[in-house]
């Protein structure tokens, strides 16, 4: 677990910097400078691309953890990732062609609640194009235990640059109206400079000859697109038909909610960029005692951390709201249920990697296909009743059924739970912080209100965490803190 441990809390720190600066954007330049119809398109077209991403990128950014490390050769590792580096290019090819074909009538049909949308559907292909490649160049960079740098550029990059666009709107360098297209530009340059980083890290030698098992691993990635586009579609559908049923303006709305809820996730993303090759390396190895040691660890380690991030959001919320515009203070519940399916999200610990790096994907894909379709049915049923509340009943719901499914198998086919002891310890810490914090408040301004409370909750936690011996890799990193400061 060192390699894990140094690299996902180096990730959870990068990551958490670039949520800062998402925070600014989000919480407050969004708001102030963007109107809610632009702030809304600028989510419904990111959105949008997340779901079209895993069409183009053909599933090759998960074939490549997967397979890497299966080769023994030079030959054959170049030829595999020589495939994989231009079969991506297919598909952007078939695609873009239908799209250039029926550009009119798929430009009428997204923009028949929101005309806004129409001039700007092309770029929703563009962005398409550079998120799958970005992740294609990631996964490359994974594949040599480098993720740090590709987490910056995933985190925390973009959200600077959009700052600085800010800056340059306040500035009047440029207008509103070039504000999207700048967006994209930024997204562009981010896959370029991913790129470079990441043939710096391996030099890529062109080479097409035959592959062991090519079938297996042309159809895995055939397959595994289904599951990439089970994950967009559960995670951005929302926004995506928020935008087909009701004013664009309500995906501002719900867009921060969302934002602010997603930072109780970021502890999963941060430590899944490295526990997702090894846990490829620990499948190809049959190493199931080592597989189920990582299990168990990253799923209490991802509690324990997560907890905390929930227990600030959810007791500082009411104070939070206090500070954005009157329109933006009805998300409370938003929060609270998307809160809690990121919290789900990372007590489940490295179960992704464990099922898409397997040979049950197969299997797994049903799940996500079934679910995916009630993620649709059920935003088509409560979105045009209840809003952006029926959007996150929604979401809450299919996330819930799909993590259940996904714990029940791991049990059924390698007899393995992510839960402990210290599991319930922890969530009976996190019920117990919520009934005695939530309805209290210091009687000052909202922002001192929450830096204290803040602190308070933060040292009551950990000091408690740490009492209990509840994670070890929590505890060994404390203690080498503390004697580092004593």
């Amino acid at each position: 677990m060192g390699i894990v441990k140094n690299q996902s809390f180096r990730n959870l720190a990068i990551t958490y910097f670039g949520f800062g600066i998402g925070a600014i954007n989000v919480l407050f330049l969004y708001i102030y400078f963007l109107p809610n119809n632009y702030h809304g398109l600028i989510s419904y077209i990111l959105s949008t691309a997340a779901i079209l991403m895993p069409i183009l990128a053909l599933g090759t950014h998960n074939t490549i953890i997967k397979f890497y490390s299966s080769f023994n050769t030079n030959t054959d590792t170049n030829s595999f990732l020589s495939i994989m580096l231009f079969l991506p290019i297919l598909a952007i090819i078939v695609t873009g062609s239908i799209g250039s074909v029926f550009y009119n009538f798929i430009a009428t049909s997204l923009s028949q609640e929101n005309p806004i949308i129409k001039d700007y559907v092309w770029l929703i292909y563009v962005l398409a194009i550079c998120f799958a490649y970005f992740e294609v160049f990631y996964a490359w960079a994974k594949t040599q235990l480098k993720s740090v740098f590709g987490n910056f550029m995933k985190e925390v990059f973009h959200r600077l640059c959009i700052l600085l666009l800010f800056a340059a709107i306040y500035l009047k360098w440029i207008h509103i109206n070039t504000f999207i297209y700048c967006v994209s530009v930024i997204y562009v340059l981010r896959t370029f400079i991913m790129m470079c980083y990441a043939f710096s890290l391996k030099r890529p030698v062109l080479r097409f000859k035959k592959i062991p098992e090519f079938n297996k691993i042309i159809k895995y990635s055939l397959l595994i697109i289904v599951a990439g586009s089970v994950a967009s579609i559960i995670l951005e559908i929302d926004k995506f038909m928020i935008g087909e049923f009701i004013v664009i303006d309500n995906i501002a709305f719900y867009n921060v909610a969302i934002f602010i809820a997603a930072v109780v996730g970021v502890p999963a993303r941060a430590m899944h960029q490295i526990t997702n090759p090894i846990t490829a390396v620990l499948l190809n190895k049959k190493d199931f005692v080592g597989l189920k040691k990582l299990y168990k660890q990253s799923s209490l380690t991802l509690f324990v951390v997560s907890g905390l991030v929930f227990l600030l959001i959810v007791l500082n919320i009411n104070q939070l709201y206090l500070i954005l515009p009157e329109a933006y203070r009805g998300g409370i519940l938003i929060i609270f249920l998307i809160g809690i399916t990121k919290l789900i999200d990372n007590v489940i610990g490295n179960i992704n990697a464990i099922l898409f790096n397997s040979n049950y994907y197969r299997v797994i894909l049903i799940f996500g296909v079934i679910l995916a379709l009630l993620a649709v049915v059920l935003n088509m049923v409560f979105i045009p009743t209840y809003g952006i509340y029926g959007a996150a009943f929604a979401t809450f719901i299919a996330i819930v059924v799909y993590n259940i499914s996904k714990i029940s198998f791991v049990y059924k086919k390698f007899k393995m739970l992510p839960f402990t002891t210290n599991t319930l310890k922890v969530s009976v810490i996190l019920l117990s912080f919520v009934c005695l914090f939530y309805f209290w408040e210091f009687s000052f301004r909202p922002m001192i209100n929450i830096g204290l409370k803040s602190v308070l909750v933060s040292l009551s936690y950990t000091v408690l965490v740490y009492r209990l011996g509840i994670s070890k890799d929590i505890n060994t990193i404390l203690d080498a803190y503390l004697k580092k400061n004593t």
